[in-house]
């Protein structure tokens, strides 16, 4: 079977015109940002993560130049390679679970937490004003900053007008988007904020960011996938709740309607049956949550990296681990959009 447009290789990247542009990503996971900065024809010279585990990964995929396995804040002080004072673009995604529309929001505020076992304790909610000190001190031509649409949502708006008024102080001109990956090509519907903003030294009016792709469904992006391993049966098995809940769940709806009907309680709001005409919904960090249309199991490796717009050839430790940074990360078609349209009305007139 053909592949879909939406079916990509790493080694598709060797193929894509290079436009000369220097980007670091930060809290870079395993590489989503930086496929997506590559995709758009930048140089992803460097990156940055505390995880050990995502280290592993984003090296293994996109063998970068420069890696940095830190804290953030370590980067303000340690002594860092030239090259990284002249980019073009630094990125990041500052870990965002204290701002998410699901947990505990307001209560984790400006509390130490770990985000994931093994890792040092931080302030996640700090992070990003970590980054743009990142960004104070090698004052690159532009700064993208990707978070959830909590950000713009009650109590927490005052501190996104924290963060517009800290780029401001930097020496930047800073704009927020709120973009829903599906209109970037990627067959997931997962809204994120993205922070661009733009060095006061360059002249360029202010961005303009609506993609419009067509929205692709999960039935397209996967045709050629539905045929599954041995290893893939076993790995996909439904779970209990699955077998009561999914074949009394219409496609794209979750069980919690079924077992708010016949158990009177609330539970699995976020066990969804997707619908084979629409993106996926957002994918989660944990995979046992979303469940195929037609076909009563869960989603392969090969089916979460096609809805995250991860390359087919996406190399992983395990099938979990992959899932994982798949639902950790910033899907890469997201970042490419966003990245060309900073590199069209920004970067690519002359001006810089």
């Amino acid at each position: 079977m053909t592949k879909p447009d939406c079916a990509w290789l790493l080694s598709d990247l060797d193929n894509v015109p290079s436009n000369g542009l220097k980007v670091m990503s930060t809290f870079a996971c395993g590489g989503g940002s930086s496929m997506g900065y590559k995709l758009a024809g930048c140089d992803v010279i460097a990156a940055n993560d505390i995880d050990p585990e995502m280290a592993w990964h984003y090296k293994k995929n996109l063998k970068p130049k420069h890696y940095f396995l830190c804290p953030i804040r370590d980067l303000l002080t340690v002594e860092l390679p030239e090259e990284l004072y002249q980019l073009d673009i630094l990125d990041g995604s500052p870990p965002c679970s204290t701002f998410s529309m699901s947990g505990s929001r307001e209560k984790a505020w400006g509390k130490d937490k770990h985000f994931r076992e093994g890792q040092a304790k931080q302030v996640l909610s700090d992070l990003f004003f970590d980054y743009l000190d990142l960004v104070e001190r090698l004052q690159p031509k532009v700064a993208i900053a990707e978070n959830v649409k909590g950000m713009l949502i009650g109590n927490a708006k005052g501190y996104t007008k924290m963060i517009m008024q800290r780029f401001r102080e930097i020496g930047y001109r800073p704009q927020v988007f709120l973009v829903n990956s599906a209109d970037c090509g990627v067959p997931q519907c997962r809204e994120r904020v993205f922070f661009c903003a733009v060095r006061n030294d360059i002249d360029v009016p202010a961005l303009k960011l609506t993609p419009q792709h067509r929205w692709i469904s999960v039935a397209e992006a996967t045709a050629d996938l539905q045929v599954l391993s041995d290893s893939e049966l076993k790995e996909t098995a439904p779970a209990p709740n699955d077998l009561k809940c999914w074949p009394n769940t219409l496609p794209g709806q979750a069980y919690s309607k079924f077992i708010q009907k016949t158990e009177n309680r609330v539970s699995s709001f976020n066990n969804i049956r997707l619908d084979s005409k629409r993106p996926s919904c957002t994918l989660p960090a944990t995979d046992g949550v979303i469940t195929h249309w037609g076909v009563c199991r869960r989603l392969t490796f090969r089916e979460w990296k096609r809805l995250g717009s991860f390359p087919d050839d996406y190399v992983a430790k395990t099938d979990r681990i992959g899932k994982y940074m798949i639902g950790m990360s910033v899907p890469p078609r997201m970042t490419e959009q966003v990245a060309k349209a900073v590199i069209q009305q920004w970067l690519d007139n002359g001006q810089t």
